[in-house]
């Protein structure tokens, strides 16, 4: 018990994590009476409102946009199952991905041809992969939070001096009062977030599912370490300005599900400039504020590095992802599409949207004359050529 009373009381210490001259019941709760300062205690809200936030997500998915989502014809049913094969089977929980290599092998103790291994690899690769109605719903939920949170954020911030002059961030500082509007947008924001790390694992898997794991420790921190030291102000400019981009990025999947293919191109197209602006425009005005301004106006201090440093790790995350989001734009632009699920699906879901598009178009098709009928052909086979290109690039980019 000592040791951990001596570790906590080096790692809380006042020199670094607050300025000179400045101690922990300088800033407590009812030190001084014309301030209201954070409590820590507070922190332990964000983890029971996770499961009301989870609540309310199945309610929304259970109850009204799975609905929507199979009035609108999104397919809710997956690929029929793999024939059990036990050696098959074996191979494919080593790999998921199936190695040229094996086919000689599987091929002589299955009594199968390579060409129905291979078959059997793909009917398998699909049975794992969620349908396009869950993916519908979990993209759907989570537009709706972000739109929430961004406007919620707005109304909050916008009486708010440093939502103005990112610099009134630091005036007074560490005495700044917390009014009851920025505490539940810290306390929704965070229960958000710590639901988005506990069902992470159970939703669909993508394949940036560290980085955005990362991403969401890195944001749980960041918020628990303002919200200790008093520094609420920067903290809400950083989540008021993370929301706006994800808003569109959300709405563009969801259409595409829903085979709304030029709203989904639109909304992408509003997306990318929209995430260029926030991302790598005011966040690094932030960033700027906090490295270049506030030593102007405060004494430094060694928690300042640390804020910096975890501020510079989402900033290198968000390079990454305009990188990857880019090179979807100009492929897609080059091919005239934008297929695929966008910054970080695997390309199955290509397969899940060209299927939703057959369908919905089948039946008209049969009707048209067997001449139409070929020239449709060559002309989707041509579109699933140029698909399986721009899916080919998606599938190496990673996302948000």
């Amino acid at each position: 018990m000592d040791i951990i009373n001596k570790f906590s009381s080096a790692f809380w210490s006042t020199d670094i994590w607050l300025p000179p001259n400045v101690t922990w019941a300088d800033i407590a709760p009812g030190s001084r009476p014309d301030v209201v300062h954070a409590n820590y205690k507070d922190l332990i809200w964000p983890i029971p409102l996770a499961a009301v936030v989870m609540l309310v997500r199945y309610t929304l998915e259970r109850f009204w946009i799975s609905p929507v989502g199979k009035s609108m014809g999104i397919r809710s049913s997956r690929p029929k199952k793999a024939a059990n094969v036990p050696i098959l089977e074996n191979a494919y929980a080593k790999s998921t991905r199936l190695d040229n290599k094996w086919l000689g092998p599987l091929s002589k103790q299955t009594d199968m041809s390579e060409r129905q291994i291979e078959r059997w690899w793909r009917l398998r690769r699909a049975q794992d992969k969620p349908s396009t109605l869950v993916k519908f719903c979990e993209n759907t939920w989570r537009c709706i939070y972000y739109l929430y949170s961004f406007i919620f954020g707005v109304i909050v911030l916008w009486d708010k001096p440093w939502f103005w002059n990112v610099k009134s961030c630091w005036y007074g500082y560490p005495h700044q009062s917390i009014s009851n509007d920025i505490w539940w947008y810290y306390m929704i924001s965070m229960s958000f977030y710590w639901s988005l790390t506990g069902t992470q694992f159970f939703d669909v898997k993508r394949k940036d599912f560290w980085q955005m794991f990362i991403h969401h420790m890195v944001t749980l921190l960041l918020m628990s370490l303002s919200w200790v030291c008093n520094l609420h102000r920067v903290g809400s400019l950083v989540l008021v300005v993370h929301d706006c981009a994800d808003i569109f990025l959300e709405a563009a999947k969801l259409t595409k599900y829903a085979n709304y293919q030029k709203l989904c191109d639109a909304i992408f197209a509003i997306f990318t400039v929209v995430w260029i602006v926030t991302r790598l425009g005011f966040f690094p005005r932030i960033i700027y504020s906090s490295s270049v301004e506030a030593p102007q106006i405060l004494p430094m201090f060694p928690a300042y590095y640390i804020f910096n440093s975890l501020l510079l790790m989402l900033l290198v995350l968000h390079v990454i992802w305009t990188y990857m989001i880019l090179k979807i734009v100009v492929d897609s632009l080059q091919k005239g599409l934008m297929s695929g699920d966008i910054r970080s699906s695997d390309s199955e879901d290509l397969t899940d949207s060209s299927e939703n598009v057959r369908q919905a178009n089948g039946g008209s098709s049969r009707s048209k004359s067997k001449s139409s009928t070929n020239s449709g052909g060559v002309s989707q086979r041509k579109s699933h050529s140029a698909s399986n290109h721009t899916a080919d690039t998606e599938e190496k980019a990673i996302s948000k």
